[in-house]
């Protein structure tokens, strides 16, 4: 399982976990070191965090993004829910596109359209859960690699390893990388701190 948020400077991994404490770590990095190198991703998808490093803690804290990770069998719901629904199910309503025959199909399933679109939606989140798993995997994998290990040796290869599912041959190409940034490629990718 990866950390909810990680923070490098330069090569080094310096803290992993909730924000404020990943936030508090890193800023105490920079405050030590004014040249610090300091990234902060999300630690599901490697997409990067915007932290401003001015101040106290305590302003660094308080200007924090206001980010909530949904569970990961959830999808994440809307700030405000608008217009009919249930909202005290989580329910919100949206619109859809569907052609007629579909809207025909739809008409005479038992329950409605909503309960049939429903069980259709769970069955394929079913059916393609390890696909969807995989695909998030390899995508948050590219993310970081493309931020932390662009320029480093056989980035390319290992790029092509990782989405040709050759997990021996990205091992390989990768075992030269600083060892946090290789860590962290491969329990991006494959979920564990293994090669």
């Amino acid at each position: 399982m990866n950390p909810a948020y990680i923070a490098f400077d330069g090569d080094r991994r310096v803290a992993a976990g909730g924000l404020p404490e990943v936030a508090r770590a890193a800023k105490q990095v920079h405050d030590r070191r004014k040249d610090a190198a300091i990234l902060v991703f999300d630690g599901r998808t490697s997409a990067l965090v915007d932290i401003d490093f001015r101040g106290s803690i305590d302003d660094v804290l308080a200007r924090l993004p206001k980010l909530e990770v949904p569970a990961a069998d959830e999808p994440a719901a809307p700030a405000t829910p608008r217009g009919p629904g249930r909202p005290k199910l989580g329910v919100v309503a949206r619109e859809i596109t569907l052609l007629p025959r579909h809207w025909d199909w739809l008409a005479q399933q038992k329950g409605g359209a909503s309960v049939a679109i429903r069980k259709l939606i769970d069955e394929a989140r079913r059916a393609s859960g390890d696909k969807d798993r995989t695909r998030l995997a390899q995508d948050a994998a590219y993310r970081f690699m493309t931020t932390m290990a662009g320029n480093r040796p056989h980035y390319e290869d290992a790029i092509r390893a990782l989405f040709a599912h050759d997990r021996r041959r990205f091992a390989t190409l990768i075992a030269d990388w600083p060892a946090d940034i290789r860590d962290h490629a491969v329990a991006l990718a494959y979920g564990d701190q293994a090669g």
